[in-house]
């Protein structure tokens, strides 16, 4: 099935035109430069999930239970069940807009449709391009509309449902954009280089859900979760700047051996 999802039409500029040939290559240097990001990132989410796995009483805790529920109920519906196409689209094209919205920009002619949707924003940057493929909408409605009727009513024997909840938000993101990044060409990652769209979107999504996991558990506080991504930032690129300077004595060696000959 052929799908175009996410096309968003800008008031005053095209990004794909507007994107100009040293801007590409500024931002495809800059997704090179992120990789030791990425695998920082990466080394952070695992100790993350170590702690939450391997926490006193994690087997016994329902919250756990409830969010490997939700995401896993979510990973049947989407395998077995038609898949809700224009849900998708309505959050994949309101998270354009309330990224726009929070950037300053003017925000219009919202349209969707179970084959695509768009919006107009008067602004275009790589944050609102790309913001549908890291920032799981429904998760975050989810936890927002839950702490609201948090502090209206007492729902603390209800926090198992708000898990369940965000487990089926993050597993509905999760399915999604692997989906249409990888069956449908999607202009929002044209217009801002492969490479560092893949990048963004990648540690991005690690963050966010880092983020989620510290607010969310009882064992993480965003202090700890700091410490790791700052040690784990200075192991990667400290690694990455010793193997340049080996390359580059290495090519210096060849270089004047080659002259000496």
């Amino acid at each position: 099935m052929s799908l175009f999802v996410g096309r968003r039409v800008i008031l005053r500029a095209d990004p794909q035109k507007s994107t100009g040939k040293i801007v590409r290559f500024l931002k495809l240097l800059l997704g090179i430069l992120l990789l030791p990001a990425c695998a920082a990132i990466t080394m952070t989410a695992w100790r993350l999930g170590g702690q939450v796995s391997f926490a006193p009483h994690t087997l016994a805790d329902p919250a756990l239970w409830a969010f490997a529920g939700g995401y896993a109920l979510w990973l049947a519906v989407f395998v077995f069940l038609p898949k809700p196409m224009r849900t998708y689209v309505l959050g994949h094209e309101l998270t354009h807009a309330i990224w726009a919205l929070m950037m300053g920009a003017r925000v219009g002619g919202l349209k969707v449709k179970k084959t695509g949707g768009q919006v107009r924003t008067s602004k275009a940057n790589w944050f609102i391009a790309l913001a549908p493929y890291f920032f799981p909408f429904y998760a975050m409605l989810f936890i927002g509309v839950f702490f609201i009727a948090y502090a209206i009513w007492n729902l603390t024997a209800y926090l198992w449902v708000l898990f369940f909840l965000v487990g089926l938000g993050w597993s509905f993101h999760v399915t999604f954009t692997l989906m249409m990044l990888l069956t449908v060409k999607q202009p929002d990652i044209e217009s801002q280089g492969v490479l560092f769209s893949v990048v963004v979107i990648y540690c991005m999504n690690l963050l966010t859900m880092a983020l989620t996991v510290a607010a969310l558990s009882r064992s993480v506080t965003f202090v700890a979760l700091a410490q790791s991504l700052a040690g784990n930032l200075v192991t990667a690129y400290g690694w990455t700047l010793d193997k340049l300077v080996v390359l580059w004595h290495g090519a210096v060696a060849s270089v004047s051996h080659t002259q000496q000959r």
